[in-house]
């Protein structure tokens, strides 16, 4: 994977109200920090950083080049989103060196088309390997090629790029390969489907009729409602 150069600029507002002030700039609020040295808060353009991880993912090797003249290869370590609007609300980012292993873990496809009748169940995404910081794999392949049913893919089937470790159990299942179920036993389950969608129906009905007519009791005088958001 190669890296994507990525400016910066110090963070020296911290809290609640610095973060969001951070983010409302265009800028996602960013930790640097690992080799013993002190942490170093910064803030990152959100655009350009959005844009390489849709591209490499979430181990995407970034050379960050901050105003105040240093510089720095770091890889993501922890990436909070926020799961509404899919932003960027802050990173952690790992410093790393040329030629140093590190451990992180690398989404896993599988390759290929199981047996005819069959279902794929996925028990694992992603698989923790050790390997170079500046040549991370985005991704790691797996083959379904041809598999029956009751046939298992454990992380020791991985194919595994030159110079990548697995550093996860070998036993470790990735996928499962089950037989599909047949139009019997489909139509077999469609009664008890119906029966519980009937009952669900009947039990928001029996709410809905107990509320009618309730009334809402008006808010006591200055009272304000406040949502709670933890930021980073």
């Amino acid at each position: 994977m190669s890296e994507v150069k990525i400016s910066a600029e110090p963070r020296t507002e911290f809290g609640k109200g610095g973060a969001r002030r951070t983010r409302r700039a265009g800028k996602v609020p960013a930790v640097l920090y690992g080799h013993g040295e002190k942490p170093k808060h910064i803030a990152l353009p959100a655009r350009e950083f959005a844009a390489a991880i849709r591209k490499g993912g979430a181990n995407q090797l970034f050379a960050i080049e901050v105003s105040d003249g240093t510089q720095a290869l770091a890889l993501p370590k922890a990436i909070q989103r926020d799961p509404i609007k899919d932003t960027f609300e802050h990173v952690d980012l790992l410093l790393v060196r040329r030629g140093e292993k590190v451990t992180v873990d690398v989404p896993v496809q599988l390759t290929g088309e199981a047996a005819k009748d069959t279902l794929i169940v996925h028990d694992h995404d992603t698989l923790s390997v050790t390997a170079d910081a500046t040549k991370v794999p985005d991704h790691l392949e797996a083959s379904i090629e041809g598999l029956e049913a009751g046939s298992q893919v454990t992380a020791s089937d991985v194919q595994l790029p030159a110079g990548v470790e697995l550093a996860a159990d070998p036993e470790l299942p990735v996928a499962a390969v089950t037989a599909a179920p047949t139009a019997e036993q489909l139509e077999a389950t469609l009664p008890e489907v119906e029966e519980a969608t009937e009952e669900a129906e009947a039990e928001v009905g029996e709410v809905t009729e107990g509320s009618e007519g309730a009334e809402e009791a008006p808010a006591a005088a200055g009272e304000e409602s406040a949502e709670a958001r933890t930021e980073a």
